[in-house]
Parts: structure tokens; C-alpha cells; sequence
């Protein structure tokens, strides 16, 4: 991913062929996408509790999500880059979206490009709640096909924009609506009694599905759905291994990345990033048992750093060098070196003093959560015990 959005500032002449014959930053979505799909779940299922799980999963985004976006502020500020057009004359909307993580599926441009992969990060997690709630957390292959085949059959016909066209008043309702919605959802889920609880998880998920189905951003309707197949695809090869499912479901998850080779047919570039994107994905199961190199297990930590930070770098690259067509091919490699020399080394910083600490108050959280939650119950058990004596 870093490799493609590099090309941009630095080799913009290559850029196009090398995506037509092979798409860099589509393998590397896929990839992220089926590790998270697989991992994802099982942070939830281990502890069985979803407020577990959204603390974890607010400590682990928001806090650099927060640093990455003053960042950008930061360039605007400094005059290295321009805030989109659309935000000049919007505010509410966007900063709603994007406190949500939803913008992608609220039609609102991304603050930094890469941001949009965090809209269906966030639809999965909300449909991992709504799905946990209803107690069909388990049907993940049936989900993964469902999806691969609405990315098929929907391709080129499913609307773009059909809530949140007609206007800033409209998409202003419908981003204020659609966070009110999930916002309530989600409360029900975790605080409601049993009814209550199912009644936020239709919520949840016929918000989250009618997004996916009609009011898409970038990437595009089909990008978009076929993702939350090799999400939950990567759900169902975790619940393979783990002995939930039985290994017949291998062939059915097969079938996903075969699906998503249909809409992508006139994209060689595409169509090689997906064969790639799980091949590489079966070649880490393969290996998942070895002890990995040092350095690469700390790429793997600080990977939500490299992500989110690399752009503000490119950012500044593009600023200092407007047309690198006139530059030494030696002088842009040298720049591309000293880019990934900044990038890691602030990512060491962001860890050390965001990332970690964050994580680590999240722990505490959860901890203490459960500790009260302990004593709540001996306390119950205690009661009802003198009850029956």
C-alpha cells in the first residue's frame, strides 16, 4: 500500500502501467481485510462480551485515527495541502462521519485518502455485533457468500449515492439519522435486556446492509461488498481451524475468491491482486506456527501506524516536489528511502507513546469491567443462596 501511494508523488508516469498489470494497493487492502476477518472474531468470542470488545476496538483505532487526522489539519495549516473543496463549505457532516469511522458508506470524502478502509472495518464490526447478539455469529460462510454474491449480481447496478444525493441539507439528515441509529443500536446491544438487545441488532444490521447496498463511496459498490465477503471469508477459516465448522466449508470459502474475479474481468491488475492477496494469506496459515524474524514481528505491531501515517509524509513529498518527471530517478529513490526511514521511525514514536498506552488503558478498562461484573454475580449468587436456606 505504501508502494502504490508512493508512485503518485514519486513515479506518477509509472503508476498506471504497473496497476494494469498488477494492483499493489487492491492485494494489499485483501490482505489486511483477511486478517482482520479472521482475528476479529475471536478477540470477541474469547472473552464473550461485546463491551469487552468495543472498548478494545476504541483504544486500538481512535487514538491514532485522531493523531493521523491533526496531522492532516497540520499540513492544511502549514499550507502543504488543501482540505477537499467539499469540506470548505461543509463541516457537521464530514466530522460526524468521520468520528463514526462510516464516512465511506455517508458518501463523505475522506479526510486522508486511506480512511476508507476503516468504513467497512467498522460495518464488520458492526455486523459481528449485530450477528453475536442474534446468536448467528457462527454463520460466516453462508455471510462470505452472501456478499461475494450480491458483489456479482450487483455490480454496475446497484445505486451509488441513493440516501445521500440531493444536496448538503439532505446528506447532512441522513449522516445525523444513520449515526443516531447505530449510535442507539448499539446501546440497546449493550446495555438492554433481551428483546431490547435483538431489537439493536436489526437496527445494526439493516442500517449497516442498506449502506453497503446503496450509498457506497470509493472504491465502488462491488469493491465494497466483495471486501465483506473476504472479511467474513477469512471469519469462516478461522472457525475451520478452530474446529467449529467442519473443513467442507474450505470449498465453499473457494468460491469467493473465484466471485470476485467476475467483476474485475476487465482488470487483469485486480484480478492478480485478489489470486495474490490469498495466496499470501495461505502461505502466513501455513507458517503461522514458526517463530517469526524480530523485524517483521514489529512491522506487524506498529502496522496501524504505518497505514494511517504514511500519506501525511507523501503529502509532503508531493508538496516539495510538484513534478518529479523532472527529477533524477536516483534523487526519487533516495527520497522514497528517506520516506520509509521517517515513516518507521515515527511509527516507533506513535507506538511508544499513543498506540501502546492506549491499548494498555483499554486492558484496564476491560479489566476492572470484569472484575465488577465478577462481583456482581457472587454477590447475586450469595443472596440467592440465603434466599434458599
Amino acid at each position: 500500500m505504501v508502494f502504490e501511494h508512493a508512485l503518485k508523488p514519486l513515479w506518477p508516469e509509472a503508476r498506471l502501467p504497473i496497476k494494469a498489470v498488477f494492483d499493489p494497493g487492491w492485494y494489499g487492502v485483501l490482505v489486511f481485510f483477511l486478517v482482520s476477518g479472521y482475528i476479529v472474531p475471536a478477540s470477541l468470542e474469547r472473552r464473550g462480551s461485546l463491551r469487552a470488545f468495543w472498548i478494545s476496538r476504541f483504544f486500538r483505532l481512535w487514538p491514532l485515527f485522531v493523531v493521523c487526522v491533526a496531522g492532516m489539519l497540520l499540513l492544511v495549516a502549514a499550507g502543504w495541502d488543501d482540505l477537499h473543496v467539499w469540506w470548505g463549505t461543509r463541516t457537521v457532516a464530514p466530522a460526524l462521519a468521520h468520528a463514526g469511522m462510516l464516512q465511506n458508506l455517508l458518501y463523505v470524502p475522506n479526510l486522508v485518502n486511506v480512511l476508507w478502509t476503516l468504513s467497512y472495518e467498522m460495518a464488520f464490526y458492526l455486523l459481528l455485533t449485530a450477528m453475536f447478539t442474534l446468536g448467528v455469529h457462527r454463520r460466516s460462510t453462508a455471510a462470505a457468500l452472501t456478499f461475494a454474491a450480491a458483489a456479482v449480481l450487483g455490480a454496475g447496478l446497484l445505486p451509488v449515492t441513493l440516501l445521500s444525493a440531493g444536496g448538503a441539507g439532505r446528506m447532512l439528515t441522513v449522516v445525523v439519522v444513520v449515526t443516531a441509529v447505530l449510535a442507539a443500536g448499539l446501546a440497546m446491544v449493550l446495555r438492554g435486556g433481551r428483546r431490547v438487545r435483538q431489537a439493536g441488532a436489526v437496527a445494526i444490521a439493516g442500517t449497516i446492509l442498506l449502506l453497503l447496498a446503496v450509498n457506497q463511496s470509493y472504491p465502488g459498490p462491488w469493491q465494497g461488498l466483495f471486501i465483506l465477503a473476504t472479511m467474513f471469508a477469512g471469519t469462516a477459516l478461522y472457525r475451520v481451524e478452530t474446529g467449529q465448522i467442519g473443513h467442507r466449508h474450505l470449498a465453499w470459502v473457494a468460491l469467493v475468491p473465484l466471485a470476485g474475479l467476475w467483476p474485475a474481468r476487465a482488470e487483469l491488475g485486480s484480478q492478480l491482486a485478489i489470486a495474490a492477496a490469498w495466496l499470501t494469506f495461505a502461505a502466513g496459515m501455513t507458517l503461522r506456527h514458526r517463530r517469526m524474524p524480530s523485524w517483521l514481528t514489529w512491522l506487524g505491531l506498529v502496522s496501524y501506524s504505518i497505514y494511517l501515517l504514511h500519506p501525511l509524509l507523501l503529502e509532503s513529498v508531493e508538496f516539495f516536489l510538484p513534478d518529479p518527471s523532472t527529477v533524477p530517478v536516483a534523487v526519487r529513490l533516495t527520497l522514497l528511502a528517506a520516506v520509509y526511514a521517517a515513516l518507521l521511525g515515527l511509527c516507533a514514536l506513535t507506538w511508544r507513546w499513543v498506540e501502546s498506552p492506549a491499548q494498555s488503558l483499554g486492558r484496564r478498562l476491560i479489566s476492572r469491567a470484569e472484575s465488577r461484573r465478577a462481583e456482581s454475580r457472587r454477590a447475586e449468587s450469595s443472596l440467592a443462596g440465603t434466599a434458599g436456606e
